[in-house]
C-alpha cells in the first residue's frame, strides 16, 4: 500500500554559509506531521565517507529514521511527488511501504525551490546510487 500524505510546507537550503548541509523537504503542517528531507554533503564524499557508504544522498523521516542512498525513483507530475525507496531501507527510515506520495500544497515559490535543491540532492555521491528521476 502507498503512503500518502498532503505536503503543507516545502523548502530547499543549500546555502554553505548557513545550512549544515544540502537539505530539500516536504511534510504536513502540523509540527509531529509526517515529513521527508532529502539531504547531501556540500562537499565530495571524502575516503571515510565512501568507506561508510556515506557517498550519496540520504533521506530522513520523522523521529529520526535514516538511509543512505536508499531512493530509487523520484517522480514528480500533477503535483504529486512519489518517490520508491529501496524495500531493503524500510527498517531504517521506520516505513512499511517502499512507496512514499506527497500531494504538494505548498507555495508554489517553496515548491520551485524544494525541486531546484532535490535536483542537487539526488545527483550528488556516486553515480549507481542515483535515483531515476522525472519531472523536477
Amino acid at each position: 500500500m502507498v503512503y500518502r500524505f498532503i505536503a503543507d510546507d516545502a523548502c530547499g537550503f543549500d546555502d554553505e554559509a548557513v545550512d549544515g548541509c544540502v537539505m530539500a523537504g516536504v511534510g504536513e503542517a502540523d509540527e509531529d506531521g509526517f515529513s521527508l528531507d532529502f539531504m547531501c554533503d556540500f562537499g565530495e564524499p571524502d575516503a571515510s565517507d565512501v568507506a561508510l557508504g556515506f557517498d550519496t544522498h540520504c533521506l530522513v523521516t520523522p523521529g529520526q529514521g535514516t538511509a543512505y542512498g536508499c531512493v530509487r525513483e523520484v517522480t514528480l507530475a500533477d503535483g504529486v511527488l512519489r518517490v520508491v525507496l529501496d524495500p531493503a531501507s524500510l527498517a531504517d527510515l521506520d516505513l512499511d511501504d517502499p512507496v512514499v506520495e506527497a500531494e504538494l500544497r505548498a507555495p508554489e515559490e517553496d515548491v520551485a525551490r524544494f525541486r531546484e535543491v532535490l535536483s542537487r540532492v539526488l545527483a550528488f555521491g556516486r553515480p549507481e546510487a542515483r535515483p531515476v528521476v522525472t519531472g523536477l
